[in-house]
């Protein structure tokens, strides 16, 4: 504050009484104002904040860039990298980011805002603020990772004033994951001795840290009867004026180009990456703005939407480096109603009232404010134009129609509106994950947390690595986990009571098949040669499914042998687009369909034409035919995306080609360490996810993520040719012609077989029988070389024989023989089917 500028606290301080007291930067950092709350009088006005007073974008991200900066210097380099910031809705969001931005670390913020389909982790109450229920909803699973870890927490608010809302907080998180450091982040401490006091106890009885880190202290007197002047000096102010009538200014509306994938915010979390992806964005956002200003504005308005904060934030920031940085103000609507004082020692000089824009059910109990967007009395206080931005969320009719539509009343202040609409996020996942029951709970009560899929009445997923070796984000497993339960049976009998019609095969698992160390080289040898052209048909993929279904993708792989597939299409998103896809692993068993509770979940959380069923490759079709039958009549799409389709019966391929997926060579340890799925009455209940077991025990032969990573090593390498391969096929026919299911029935009768489920096509599926079933015998087609050498090394140890043949659509076939009596063994011991006569 300089000298000729007049404090902004100097009307309320005369008149209520209140005074500040300690460092001599808190008026230069705050005015004041009186607050229309019976709880709370007064109100501490920043002026470097961004929420009610406007300022320039580099003065309010500047003072959370230097607070950040701050934190990072207290916590040291290798403590730094495991922090995670939380902000507090609404006030605190933009600087929580602008902190988050000085310490480099990702971070979150609540939310006054529920969002269909996520269920909230926790939430918590402000005893003596006008809105009180915040919602943690981190849908990004890094940012679940790091508020259940261990690592620093930094919790960010705009003043620190009791405490009793950051020492609640801690104290409720602290009890379900606790950690040895929390930082907290303010931009004025003002508390007392008894609550200085208060906060270092409570780091005692804990047994952890708790720093404070603010720009400036000191504290604020407050008259006894404080509440009775406030409500005195309020009645005799009367009602804001309304603006001047006056022609409606001209309203652009313009749809920002923003990354796709990128969130608008902090909602759901946001990363480092994100950041790096907003400030590559930028200076063409603020391109498209300024294209819509007339070009000779001095004064101009970057106005946010409630917890909206940093990206307009950051908007205006990129505006005033075009523009210049004097030209350009940038502040934020609020829901927060504070009496407007026309008196330049008042900082809430002005007041737009306008109705709820972002929830229809809302408008008509809540009220809305702008401040100081309106010049009053003073000419000089004009802006020429006002950019608001919104996500689309908010941009309602609610914003556009009636007298008193924010809209409306922005256009009788400013010669120019520009609307700016960027597209809210919408989460990629379950909110709560494997942290599911973090709850915290300030004064007032709890809002209580849940697990992603109760609110629904539904069971949660499973995640890594308690169940699965993947990692938490890779894959939820929409499953039952029955890794405690004794499901496996010999093969020989399980295909005796499957053909004899005494159990489904899916009632029962095998006895996971150990390959011997030539196979595991094998399948190494293999992989080194295939990961390429693997690499390729997931790229091919993707790139299909981005053009035909858009970057809204949420993936739901086929357990179990999908599932690989699945985490590759998401890492290929990821890598090419930026995107963060949700994806699910879900049951679906031959003659039982796909699991409906796993179906429910997705309808439940996500829009159900986005959901994108995938697998690894085709047979004959039948798990195609299968899918389709069981989402007939639904809302879901239930084309199925593949790898490999040499059975001609998808549209969505990445080659049509009979080739080894090396994944198909093994069982759990290329899957995550996760069995074939389960269904059996005793074992799951109408409302519980199809089962399956993880086999932790064999974690010592996992290759899960050796697959996973050779093969996404050579994204780059493939990606030009995926994207054009993606090209070609949005052109060509894919129509399926099934040539593969006439295929089968031609060898079916060839070979006596009446059972067409015994008749398994194509290299992944010959394997599967080597590995799982009874085979009888291998059909090849005559001169395949490499791409069978697993399948012949596994025929030669179980006593398989191998028939070279012509004319057949698949490298291989594998046939299990309907009539078979447990005769001789092979050379490894293994039982060999001996036809009956």
């Amino acid at each position: 504050m300089t000298a000729q500028q007049e404090w902004t606290g100097r009307w309320v301080a005369e008149r209520a009484g209140v005074g500040l007291t300690g460092s001599d930067r808190l008026p230069e950092l705050v005015g004041l104002a009186l607050r229309e709350n019976p709880k709370r009088a007064h109100l501490l006005v920043s002026n470097v904040l961004g929420k009610h007073v406007p300022q320039r974008p580099s003065v309010v991200h500047g003072a959370g860039l230097e607070l950040g900066r701050r934190v990072r210097e207290l916590l040291g380099e290798e403590a730094a990298a495991r922090a995670v910031v939380l902000g507090y809705a609404e006030t605190a969001t933009g600087l929580g980011h602008s902190v988050a931005d000085g310490l480099d670390a990702p971070c979150l913020h609540s939310t006054r805002r529920p969002v269909a389909g996520v269920a909230p982790l926790g939430g918590f109450e402000e005893e003596h603020s006008h809105a009180t229920s915040h919602l943690l909803l981190p849908a990004h699973p890094r940012l679940v990772e790091l508020l259940t870890g261990d690592g620093p927490l930094v919790l960010v608010d705009d003043e620190f004033s009791t405490g009793n809302t950051v020492l609640n907080t801690i104290r409720a998180l602290h009890a379900r994951h606790p950690r040895g450091h929390y930082v907290v982040v303010a931009l004025v401490d003002l508390r007392d001795e008894r609550d200085r006091t208060r906060l270092v106890d409570l780091a005692a009885e804990l047994g952890t840290r708790v720093d404070l880190v603010a720009t400036a202290a000191g504290g604020v007197k407050l008259p006894a009867d404080i509440l009775a002047r406030a409500q005195r000096l309020i009645a005799e102010a009367g009602p804001a004026p309304e603006p001047p009538a006056a022609a409606p200014a001209p309203l652009a509306r313009v749809e920002l180009a923003w990354p796709t994938g990128l969130p608008d915010g902090g909602r759901h979390g946001f990363t480092t990456a994100h950041r790096a992806a907003l400030d590559s964005a930028l200076p063409d956002l603020a391109e498209q703005v300024a294209g819509q200003l007339a070009g000779g504005e001095e004064r101009i308005l970057v106005l946010g939407f409630e917890e909206l904060m940093y990206a307009p934030l950051r908007l205006a920031g990129a505006l005033a480096d075009r523009l210049g940085e004097e030209r350009v103000r940038y502040s934020t609507t609020t829901r927060s109603p504070v009496l407007a004082v026309d008196d330049p020692g008042y900082a809430i000089r002005t007041r737009l009232s306008f109705p709820a824009h972002d929830d229809p059910q809302d408008q008509a109990s809540r009220e809305r404010f702008a401040y100081n967007v309106a010049p009053g009395a003073d000419p000089a206080r004009r802006f020429d134009a006002v950019v608001l931005v919104v996500d689309d969320a908010a941009d309602t009719p609610a914003l556009h129609e009636g007298e008193r539509a924010l809209l409306t009343q922005l256009r009788q202040v400013t010669d120019r509106v520009v609307l700016a609409v960027l597209p809210s996020h919408r989460p990629a996942g379950p909110a709560a994950g494997p942290a599911a029951g973090l709850t915290a709970v300030a004064p007032g009560g709890p809002v209580a947390g849940s697990a992603a899929g109760s609110a629904a009445g539904l069971p949660s997923p499973l995640y890594g690595p308690a169940f699965s070796s993947y990692r938490p984000e890779e894959v939820a497993w929409l499953l039952k986990d029955l890794s405690d339960v004794p499901l496996e049976a010999p093969t020989e009998e399980r295909e005796e009571a499957v053909q004899s019609g005494g159990a489904h095969y899916a009632e029962s698992l095998p006895v996971e098949y150990q390959p011997s160390p030539e196979y595991q080289e094998l399948f190494h040898q293999a992989l080194r040669v295939s990961a390429r052209r693997i690499a390729l048909a997931v790229g091919t993929v993707a790139e299909t499914l981005l053009r035909e279904r858009g970057p809204g993708v949420v993936l739901a792989s086929l357990a179990r042998a999908g599932t690989p597939v699945g985490v590759l299409i998401r890492r290929w998103l990821a890598f090419a687009h930026g995107l963060d896809t949700p994806h699910y692993a879900v049951s679906i068993i031959r003659g039982r369909g796909i699991d409906p509770v796993a179906v429910r979940y997705l309808d439940a959380h996500h829009h159900a034409p986005d959901v994108v069923f995938v697998d690894g490759w085709t047979g004959k079709g039948a798990i195609t035919r299968e899918l389709a039958a069981a989402l007939a009549g639904s809302a879901f799409n239930p084309e199925l995306a593949v790898l490999a389709d040499p059975g001609r019966c998808v549209r969505t391929y990445g080659t049509r080609d009979d080739f080894l997926i090396p994944s198909a060579c093994l069982n759990s340890t290329v899957s995550g360490l996760v069995s074939r799925t389960v269904l059996r009455a005793d074992l799951i209940g109408p409302d519980d996810f199809h089962g399956a077991k993880h086999y932790t025990d064999l974690a010592g032969g996992d290759v899960s993520g050796a697959f996973l990573d050779t093969v996404a090593d050579h994204f780059a390498q493939v990606r030009d040719e995926a994207q054009a391969a993606a090209e070609l096929a949005a052109a060509a026919d894919r129509t399926p012609d099934w040539a593969g299911w006439a295929a089968v029935e031609r060898i079916s009768a060839e070979y006596g077989i009446d059972d067409v489920n015994l008749v398994k096509p194509g290299v992944g599926e010959t394997t599967r029988v080597m590995l799982r079933r009874v085979p009888w015998k291998v059909l090849a087609r005559r001169g395949t070389g490499a791409d069978l050498d697993h399948v012949r090394l596994l025929a030669a140890q179980r006593g398989v024989p191998v028939e070279e043949v012509d004319d057949l659509p698949y490298s291989c076939v594998g046939l299990i023989h309907p009539r078979y009596s447990r005769g001789a063994t092979g050379a490894s011991g293994t039982a060999v089917l001996v036809k009956e006569s």
